[in-house]
């Protein structure tokens, strides 16, 4: 099963509440962030350590205490360093679509704030009610779901105003985004598979020197590089979740080659499958 896959096409939560929190530390077996994207909205909180987040075409490194929002439909990913975090998931429309303010409106603010990368520092207001609203999601006391709708809409508010001081109308998104998206999603269903450069550039519409170099500039890595680190990441995955042999779990992620696969493992892990197996278990 292609579990990063699959991560991104769930529905988040239930019906009637659809927001997913979580907290990732090192054991969590989606503690590297690879780039992806998906149609909710994302909040990520650090709690210790760092994390370096990039947002689109924005990169920023967040120390604790610091969050960030991402709109949906972004290529995003990260890397923590020492880091542990918290992540909320959710879908806004459906969130808040019963809202006598009415779908028009939340739609025409959610285009006003959520096209722009939003990082925010330790103490200022858009922070302290991500704080707020994760505490809430975390312990979960009595009423709850009233809080964290109640702290959505304030955040909402505050995206709004914020973002309507300080940037001009939102362009439309860009044709290479689109493009790049077109890509990560094609390693997402096919990465079990062969995959050249060739492949990918044909996937883009774009020959083989322009696509490595349009790919490097939203990701940070070669084509071929980040095929290989998502391959091992959804490895890592499975060797969590799964008790099937490094072997069998090495030709699932497209590696037919054991040696390679091992070598690969290590370079992005740290360590070999065994030994990562075991840590995590």
């Amino acid at each position: 099963m292609n579990y990063l896959a699959t991560h991104e096409n769930k529905t988040r939560g239930t019906f009637d509440f659809p927001i997913e929190f979580h907290y990732v530390d090192p054991n969590h077996p989606r503690y590297h962030m690879p780039f992806h994207w998906h149609m909710e909205y994302e909040m990520i909180l650090v709690l210790s350590g760092s994390f370096t987040l990039c947002l689109g075409t924005a990169t920023r490194t967040l120390n604790a205490g610091d969050a960030a929002f991402i709109p949906d439909g972004v290529i995003h990913g990260g890397t923590p360093h020492d880091c542990v975090y918290e992540c909320v998931v959710f879908d806004f429309a459906r969130f808040l679509q019963e809202n006598p303010i009415g779908r028009k409106s939340l739609q025409e603010a959610l285009n006003t704030a959520a096209q722009q990368p939003h990082f925010y520092e330790k103490g200022s207001p858009a922070c302290c009610l991500i704080d707020a609203l994760f505490e809430t999601m975390e312990k979960e006391p009595p009423g709850y779901e009233f809080n964290t709708a109640g702290l959505l809409w304030q955040l909402m508010g505050l995206l709004v105003r914020q973002t309507a001081q300080a940037y001009p109308p939102p362009p439309p998104r860009n044709k290479r985004t689109e493009q790049m998206k077109q890509v990560l999603r094609r390693i997402r269903r096919d990465y079990a598979e062969p995959l050249t450069l060739d492949d990918l550039a044909a996937e883009a519409g774009m020959t083989p020197k322009y696509f490595c170099r349009a790919f490097r500039q939203i990701t940070g890595r070669t084509p071929v590089d980040y095929l290989n680190y998502y391959r091992v990441e959804c490895a890592g995955e499975l060797l969590c979740a799964t008790d099937s042999s490094i072997t069998e779990i090495a030709l699932s992620c497209g590696y037919n080659d054991l040696s390679y696969f091992a070598r690969s493992f290590r370079r992005y892990k740290g360590v070999s499958a065994q030994k990562y197996r075991h840590l995590q278990g």
